[in-house]
């Protein structure tokens, strides 16, 4: 199995997989990273890894619609069989989430389905955390469609909200979830031990 990462920043959730992978302990390659856009340090950690990488940058395209097709022929011309997000901040299209039906895994620093949707990302989810006073926040993994953090959910995680707690401070233990978290939902999709059935995402034995 080869599967392709998405991503848009620093890239700790990327790195979480390239060491996983390194281990032995998902049974795949990654073929690619996709940047959303130039400079950003995940493309130097798919550099050092020894991993393709390609920037394809929303603004370069005319419409939605062409940069919905831009990536999904960057999936395929990689061979993707599956692709994983990771901290990846574009809305990925409906072309390409037809063509990977049930293999796109976003992480959500967050217990979907709260604290997420649009606009519902990095800082902003920990500050909303924090603002309503809840006392555990967490991580998702779930299953991409068409509407905002709003596919099956594979795995769960919580972290507890401390009394002192700033959204940088929730943010970095939510962080060192999601490189645990990620990983593992990672490997079951590589061994095919998920299905999906409606709602619910059954990890299989």
């Amino acid at each position: 199995m080869k599967f392709a990462v998405m991503a848009s920043g620093g890239g700790t959730d990327f790195q979480s997989l390239i060491d996983a992978v390194s281990a032995g302990k998902i049974n795949a390659e990654i073929c690619c990273l996709i940047a959303g856009k130039p400079g950003i340090y995940a493309i130097e950690r798919a550099r050092k890894a020894g991993i393709a990488a390609e920037v394809v940058q929303k603004k370069e395209f005319a419409g939605a619609d062409e940069f919905d097709e831009a990536v999904l022929k960057t999936l395929q011309r990689n061979q993707a069989d599956f692709v994983v997000l990771a901290g990846y901040l574009n809305i990925v299209g409906p072309k390409t989430i037809r063509a990977y039906k049930n293999k796109i895994i976003n992480i959500h620093p967050a217990l979907i389905p709260s604290f997420c949707g649009m606009g519902m990302y990095g800082k902003h989810v920990h500050e909303a955390v924090i603002d309503y006073g809840v006392k555990y926040s967490g991580a998702t993994v779930h299953f991409v469609n068409e509407e905002a953090d709003a596919g099956p959910i594979i795995m769960q995680e919580t972290v507890p909200v401390l009394e002192n707690d700033t959204p940088e401070t929730l943010a970095a233990r939510v962080l060192e979830t999601e490189h645990i978290l990620l990983p593992k939902a990672v490997a079951l999709m590589a061994d095919g031990k998920l299905r999906v059935e409606g709602r619910t995402v059954r990890i299989l034995k």
